[in-house]
């Protein structure tokens, strides 16, 4: 089965930087990937290439077999770790964006998400807490067919009850021909849900297992595993 997004000895540099050090990865349709590691460990990084905003240094991507351009732009939905919808824009005009931009983007299922959300039509970016502006965002990025999803930080600076929405709307909306690639630092509240996970660590791949063998090998949760790894 050919993976959905491939990277090989891989590297990006930032000046003298090395955030990414010759990494290998893949990843297979139908599995939700935890992206984990310490700050600067080269997630974020890894992500903007994978969604074509970043061009490596050293190394080869492929997303559905194909080298990064306008064709992988359109198989792959991102969500970036901070707000980047216009405040200026309502509801009703970001479905609009939405569904001009994706040619995949399913404005149905996007109106029903936000019914959720109890959001009028009208109701402005701007007039929306930060939470409930992530979740907007969040249900637009999933409201595409696309074959990869690249989710940076969808959980950071929401409450917990917040989280289990996004969980689920993640879970509901992804099929088995894609990959979700899902960058957090709250292990304990997402581990549940992946089926892998790839940690990084200096930018190098220091592991990519099923979570269950992972539990099995190491005879603990992820989140406790993560911490004794990079224990203080």
């Amino acid at each position: 089965m050919q993976p959905v997004y491939e990277v090989h000895k891989l590297s990006k540099y930032y000046g003298r930087i090395r955030a990414l050090d010759h990494l290998d990865l893949a990843l297979a349709p139908g599995k939700l990937v935890g992206l984990l590691g310490p700050n600067g460990s080269g997630k974020t990084t890894l992500i903007k290439i994978g969604a074509g905003l970043l061009t490596p240094d050293q190394g080869s991507v492929l997303i559905g077999g194909m080298a990064p351009g306008p064709a992988t732009k359109a198989i792959v939905s991102y969500l970036p770790d901070r707000m980047a919808l216009p405040t200026e824009m309502t509801t009703k005009d970001v479905v609009s964006m939405y569904s001009d931009f994706f040619a995949d983007f399913d404005r149905v299922k996007a109106q029903e998400m936000l019914r959720d959300l109890h959001l009028s039509d009208s109701q402005r970016i701007g007039s929306m807490s930060k939470g409930t502006q992530e979740k907007v965002q969040l249900c637009l990025v999933m409201s595409r067919a696309a074959k990869l999803y690249l989710l940076d930080e969808p959980l950071g600076g929401v409450d917990p009850a917040a989280r289990e929405y996004i969980l689920s709307t993640i879970l509901r909306n992804y099929s088995e021909d894609s990959a979700v690639l899902f960058s957090t630092h709250l292990i304990s509240d997402i581990e549940k849900v992946l089926d892998e996970v790839a940690i990084l660590r200096q930018g190098k791949l220091l592991l990519h297992d099923s979570v269950d063998h992972l539990r099995q090998e190491k005879g603990m949760s992820v989140d406790e595993f993560f911490k004794e790894v990079f224990r203080c």
